[in-house]
């Protein structure tokens, strides 16, 4: 009697009173109702918001702008008129002042103040005009390349003279080698075209020698193309993607199988998993106590402390001091003891846990079509980053482009002429209306934030965003409600596996949708909520770095730290609160307010469990995708030869990318299966515990727990009286 009522969970009253026994109650109740209308409403009404945004991004933006580069009129190069010439080239590089203004300039065209034309090939020679041009009577198509002058201008037949030309920038006066970056012709300075020794020796820039030309380039570009060409990498990448992709394919097909294997045999394998970790823990911990002590004998001849010391950033100097080793040895002593202390207290609560995750594989192998649910997850959580990431495209490009004129050169000419913000068309421009100014020019400026809709972007923004993080809480709350509400059939059936609904995923999913869909959306929201304040502490504490003292940093850092403390206790409460959504059907409050009190009067055992069940599932995860990494590091990198195949690893450019892509992949694959295993314990375990409180083990109150459960807490289903 006395062991019974130790392993019994002691009940507090200030968290409710237990769970009442209920004849009529054998799981998921199907004869529910709506639930959350008013919160129901609200999200259909911000979706059909969200879709509205959406049409109105699609019909006024133009990602072109984003996506294309474009010469110096607004055309855009690779599309229309110039399908054929992709790349844009920049007349004067130098002009690019700095690459941070390249860099600034690229999500409105990239536009530099120097004329750009569409080119088919950047150049890839070094070529400066000679002086022999400017003599008199020297014909400028005998020195300009057609292909590189602005479109308008024919060459042939010219009554300008080449001073008239370069003046005009109708012609590059010079050009260099170049490559293309995402459509841009900029220099790749990585390399040796660029070294002095391969200059030409008549080529110089304003009298500079070769030198001071290089570091001119270097200037003007910066780190944006230094010894990095991102078209190249990633045709380089895509071609091992091409050549590699069976095996990649292989791999993840490998940690698909070992985390589904890893999942379905923790039934037997989970007792001996459990303590082999736990013990292992405990090892870890007696071999940094012994360290720390032969340590701390080592250093007894010291005479090194801390007052010798002080402070100093160099933490080797600290290990010399043998009191730090003292105080390892103390902190470790400590919590071995303490971990020695529960293993020996909690031993019946992690029996239990270690039941449940056999349960819960035992319902993984009833219901094998919640492994795969995890897919339906990613497709819609996919789904909602590509509307958001082509919503806010579309809007940051929404609105006619604005071009002005603009005097490309001001030391040519007098350019006062030209009106401040005179605007122009590319199309019709005329550069003769501006005789005294030759380097006039119709250039892109930005676009245009008259009218209603182009004045509030900044706010449609906010709302894609809030939109979005909305929709992606709402997806997980639906996944989370639907694999409860499945695992929650399983357990609630007294008799397994007959008694277990058909199809109860597919039913589970339709009762959420059709009954809970604003009660998800309700736990949503108030997640939604305290992310967009983390997102605004971000966004301020990076917006004001540099001016914040020693106290506004750590007051933004406790508020950081606080808020990041909330997004966990309420996604903990959340999740618990579905579970309770899905098996009775109630509003999101009250079934937050019935979770919580239900965990609080149990929390040494959801501890227990938690602990335990993280510790399971993280070395999983260890071993799926260390296991398949190491694998896959062996194979593409040569170490592992195949015989049969045709795979070569020295066809590959980069043999680490198929790695990363296998290593990432198994990641997702296992982090996907392992939710749904996490979600199976959670949902066993909150049934585990109202079992407690309603049955009793006699015919009316059978428990419906496993036969390993009872046994562990000495408790037993009565047989009926016969006669």
């Amino acid at each position: 009697m006395g062991r019974k009522k130790q392993e019994e969970e002691q009940n507090n009253p200030e968290y409710g009173e237990p769970a009442q026994f209920d004849p009529t109650f054998t799981g998921p109740i199907h004869n529910r109702s709506c639930t959350d209308i008013i919160c129901c409403a609200l999200f259909m009404l911000v979706i059909t918001g969200y879709m509205v945004v959406g049409i109105l991004a699609w019909l006024y933006g133009d990602p072109r702008h984003v996506l294309y580069p474009r010469n110096s009129t607004g055309m855009f190069c690779g599309v229309g008129p110039n399908k054929d010439k992709p790349n844009v080239m920049y007349f004067d590089i130098l002009k690019c002042a700095t690459a941070t203004n390249i860099m600034a300039a690229a999500l409105q065209g990239l536009q530099c103040p120097t004329t750009q034309v569409c080119v088919q090939t950047c150049p890839s020679e070094f070529w400066v005009l000679p002086p022999s041009a400017y003599f008199s009577g020297a014909k400028p198509a005998d020195f300009f390349k057609p292909e590189y002058c602005v479109p308008s201008f024919q060459l042939q037949g010219t009554s300008y003279s080449v001073m008239d030309i370069v003046n005009k920038e109708l012609c590059p006066s010079f050009y260099i080698p170049t490559t293309s970056v995402l459509g841009r012709c900029l220099p790749s300075l990585g390399g040796s075209a660029y070294s002095p020794n391969n200059f030409p020796s008549n080529f110089s820039l304003s009298g500079l020698d070769a030198n001071g030309t290089l570091a001119a380039i270097r200037n003007a570009t910066g780190d944006v193309t230094n010894s990095f060409n991102i078209k190249d990498v990633g045709l380089r990448i895509f071609e091992d993607f091409a050549k590699s992709w069976q095996w990649i394919v292989a791999g993840l097909v490998i940690a698909m199988v070992v985390s589904v294997l890893f999942l379905l045999l923790l039934r037997f394998t989970a007792p001996v998993l459990v303590w082999v970790l736990i013990f292992g823990v405990l090892a870890v911990g007696a071999f940094g106590i012994w360290y720390c002590y032969n340590e701390y004998m080592t250093l007894a001849s010291s005479s090194l402390t801390f007052n010798n010391v002080g402070f100093t950033t160099n933490v080797q100097v600290y290990l010399q001091v043998r009191d730090t080793w003292l105080a390892f040895l103390i902190i470790l002593c400590i919590v071995e003891a303490i971990l020695l202390l529960a293993l020996i207290f909690l031993r019946t609560r992690i029996l239990i846990a270690i039941a449940l995750i056999q349960e819960t594989s035992k319902a993984l192998g009833h219901m094998m079509s919640t492994l795969f649910y995890p897919i339906v997850t990613f497709v819609l959580l996919l789904v909602c980053v590509s509307y958001w990431g082509i919503t806010a495209l579309y809007l940051a490009t929404s609105g006619a482009p604005v071009y002005k004129v603009v005097a490309m050169n001001t030391s040519q000419g007098d350019c006062s002429t030209i009106r401040a913000n005179e605007t122009c068309s590319p199309e019709t421009f005329n550069g003769t209306l501006y005789p005294t100014c030759p380097s006039a020019r119709c250039v892109f400026i930005n676009y245009n934030e008259e009218g209603l809709f182009q004045r509030n972007l900044f706010n449609l923004q906010i709302y894609n965003v809030v939109a979005f993080l909305w929709c992606v809480n709402f997806v997980i709350a639906l996944g989370h409600c639907t694999l409860a509400g499945a695992f929650g059939s399983y357990y609630w059936a007294f008799s397994k596996p007959a008694d277990i609904p058909t199809f109860p995923l597919t039913q589970s999913f339709m009762r959420a949708l059709r009954y809970h869909v604003g009660s998800l959306a309700f736990g949503a929201l108030i997640l939604t909520l305290v992310q967009i304040v983390r997102i605004i502490l971000e966004y301020l504490d990076h917006k004001f770095k540099e001016a914040q003292n020693p106290c506004t940093r750590f007051i933004m850092c406790c508020l950081k730290c606080c808020f990041w403390c909330l997004e966990k206790f309420i996604k903990f409460i959340n999740r618990n609160a579905y579970i309770m959504i899905a098996i009775y059907g109630k509003n999101f409050c009250v079934s937050a307010k019935n979770a919580f009190s239900l965990l609080m009067r149990n929390i040494v055992r959801v501890v227990v469990l938690d602990k335990v069940t993280d510790l399971l599932l993280f070395f999983g995860k260890l071993l799926v995708v260390g296991g398949v990494g190491v694998l896959a590091f062996f194979f593409f990198s040569g170490r592992i030869q195949t015989p049969g195949t045709t795979f070569q690893t020295a066809a590959l450019n980069y043999y680490w990318m198929p790695i990363i892509t296998v290593v990432f992949g198994a990641y997702l694959i296992a982090h996907g299966f392992f939710s749904v295993y996490n979600m199976g314990v959670d949902t066993l375990f909150l049934c585990f515990l109202e079992d407690l409180e309603r049955n009793d083990g006699s015919p009316q109150k059978p428990y419906f727990m496993s036969k390993n459960l009872m046994k562990i807490l000495n408790k037993k289903n009565k047989a009926p009286k016969t006669g």
